[in-house]
C-alpha cells in the first residue's frame, strides 16, 4: 500500500499544480484538463489499495496510474507549447485508464477481497 499512497501523492501534487497553472495562464483548457485527470484518479488508487492485494486490483492501479500519468503528462507539455511526449500518447493513456476502470468494475462484478 505505500506504492499506492506515493502514486496517488505524486497525482495528487501534480493535479493541485496544474489547477494553478490553469488558473494563471497558459493552455487553460489543456492543463484544466490535467488537473481533472490528476485528481480524480489519486483517490481512485487510494480507494482501490485499500480493497485488497489481488491480481486484478493492482493491474487496474498500475494501468489507472500508467494511463494519467501518460496522458497527463503529454496534455501538460503540449500546454506549455513544447514537443509530445511521444506519437499517440494521449491516446495510449486513455486507453490504459479505461482498461484500468473497467477492471476495477471487473473486480466488484468478482467480488475481489482482500487476500492475506
Amino acid at each position: 500500500m505505500r506504492l499506492e499512497r506515493i502514486t496517488a501523492g505524486l497525482l495528487g501534487a501534480c493535479g493541485v499544480a496544474a489547477a494553478a497553472a490553469s488558473a494563471h495562464g497558459g493552455d487553460q483548457r489543456l492543463m484544466g484538463a490535467v488537473a481533472l485527470i490528476c485528481l480524480t484518479h489519486a483517490p481512485a488508487i487510494l480507494a482501490l489499495s485499500a480493497i485488497g492485494r489481488s491480481r486484478l486490483v493492482a493491474v487496474a492501479i498500475v494501468l489507472l496510474f500508467s494511463g494519467a500519468a501518460v496522458f497527463s503528462a503529454d496534455l501538460a507539455l503540449r500546454a506549455l507549447d513544447a514537443a509530445r511526449l511521444f506519437p499517440l500518447a494521449a491516446p495510449t493513456g486513455g486507453l490504459a485508464m479505461i482498461a484500468g476502470w473497467l477492471l476495477t468494475a471487473a473486480s466488484g462484478l468478482f467480488n475481489v477481497r482482500q487476500s492475506h
